[in-house]
């Protein structure tokens, strides 16, 4: 497409220019330059300062929000209409990445030139002004909405990778307890092949009670003595004829079976010893899958029951907290995080804290919000403090880390929607600005932040009472 000079004709089918006549509208056609763009055409970019306000003469534009380089579609814009004009009366970055869908042609008006020309004739200024409500609300909802989403991903994330070890952990136990209850009712068979009396058949299971009893009170040895009591349960075992005496040493030694009792289960079983052991073995091993078991299914209940907490998915939308709760289930939440580090996160709790009545679920977006940047600040180690206090009428939440600080010129931004210091597409933005409007907005409180080389602390505000 060629381009083609702009006329008085173009300008008045934007209705940012419906209240200037002709004399004044002549003064914009000046300082507009015209120029044509093709399709994925970028015009401009998000997290960057606009470089004018772009007239849209011909053609469609999508709006995308760009995150961890996937590109989300948030808007259209179909010409005639104007675009960029808040963020260049404001001075601010655009939130959205501008990309042609079709061919098209637009007039872009340079910052300077515009705020002088929008000052000059408040018409214009107006009709930009009467749109920034509409735009902020709109924004200040998909904000929300995707920091709503990435909390859950942030949760999810942690759940599947703190759930996979105790769920693995379940499953091969449960598959070893199914062959030790093999090795039961097979030695059960065998016993009755033996011709086994009930005299003998009743020594054995003292002898298995006892045994289980002496597991159940039998402190762990290290491992040099652990060691040497398999080998020598391991020499009696061979001795006395019994096959794979490896498999029976480590359980037996656990227990704190020795060779005297080797002896005594050999003397009431006869013929039927090798079965007798095994059979002593396997319900040892049992006793020991069955705890592992409670313990991995334990620590999933514990897991979902830190989810729940975490979300309050069956609370009303008002609860009454411990705020200790919410941190501690957000740790576990961002465990995956700082499992694989030499982070060490450290506690100064007032547990004298009254319970407040917040909006625990937002609430927890702040935590994830702070303890996550906190842990990216650090990278592989460091020391996060979380404390809690009380200060007149207010609970006060600290998060520190001790990693580099935040640089001045970064640390009057921080609260600024949009603005990152990550990589472009590995941070919207919105996760601070999003905890300020919640602790601020509708909890009544304060966020601040203090930093310097080595420390840096978010000082959350929240009143014990809420209006």
């Amino acid at each position: 497409m060629s381009t083609t000079a702009l006329t008085m004709a173009d300008l008045r089918t934007i209705d940012l220019f419906d209240d200037l006549d002709d004399a004044a509208l002549e003064s914009w056609l000046a300082v507009a330059h015209v120029r044509d763009f093709e399709p994925g055409d970028v015009l401009a970019e998000q997290a960057e300062e606009p470089s004018g306000v772009i007239l849209l003469l011909a053609g469609s534009v999508q709006a995308l929000m760009i995150e961890k380089g996937r590109q989300e579609p948030v808007g259209r814009q179909r010409a005639p209409t104007w675009m960029g004009a808040i963020a260049v009366l404001t001075g601010g970055p655009l939130g959205v990445r501008m990309q042609a869908e079709t061919a098209g042609r637009i007039a872009l008006i340079k910052p300077e030139d515009f705020n002088r020309l929008a000052l000059a004739h408040p018409g214009v200024h107006r009709r930009v002004m009467q749109q920034v409500a509409p735009v902020v609300s709109r924004l200040a909802s998909m904000e929300q909405d995707r920091e709503r989403l990435a909390s859950l991903g942030t949760m999810a994330a942690g759940l599947a990778h703190e759930l996979n070890n105790p769920a693995a952990a379940a499953r091969r136990t449960a598959t070893e307890m199914a062959e030790m209850i093999d090795v039961v009712t097979s030695s059960i068979a065998r016993f009755v092949e033996s011709g086994m009396e009930r005299s003998g058949a009743q020594e054995l299971v003292a002898l298995q009670q006892e045994a289980t009893a002496r597991a159940a009170s039998s402190s762990a040895l290290d491992a040099l003595a652990a060691a040497d009591a398999e080998d020598a349960l391991l020499e009696r075992l061979e001795a006395l004829g019994v096959g794979e005496p490896w498999r029976l040493a480590e359980p037996l030694a656990a227990a704190g079976m020795d060779e005297a009792w080797l002896d005594r289960v050999a003397e009431s079983a006869g013929p039927a010893t090798d079965a007798a052991l095994r059979w002593i073995a396997a319900t040892l091993t049992a006793g020991r899958l069955a705890a592992e078991l409670q313990e991995s299914t334990a620590r999933m209940s514990a897991l979902v029951g830190a989810v729940k907490t975490y979300a309050y998915m069956d609370r009303g939308e008002l609860v009454e907290i411990d705020l200790h709760e919410g941190l501690e289930t957000t740790l576990v939440v961002l465990g995956h995080k700082l499992k694989h580090t030499e982070i060490r996160v450290q506690r100064e709790y007032d547990r004298a804290l009254p319970r407040l009545t917040v909006r625990g679920s937002e609430l927890n977006q702040v935590w994830t919000n702070l303890l996550d940047n906190a842990i990216d600040a650090l990278g592989r180690q460091g020391t996060i403090t979380i404390t809690t206090r009380a200060d007149g009428a207010c609970a006060v939440v600290e998060v520190a880390d001790d990693g580099p600080g935040i640089p001045p010129d970064v640390r009057d931004r921080i609260f600024d929607p949009f603005f990152t210091t990550k990589d472009v597409g590995h941070g919207t933005g919105l996760g601070l600005a999003t905890a300020r409007r919640i602790v601020v907005d509708r909890h009544d409180g304060s966020l601040t932040v203090a930093s310097e080389p080595g420390r840096t602390a978010f000082r959350v505000r929240l009143p014990f009472t809420q209006r």
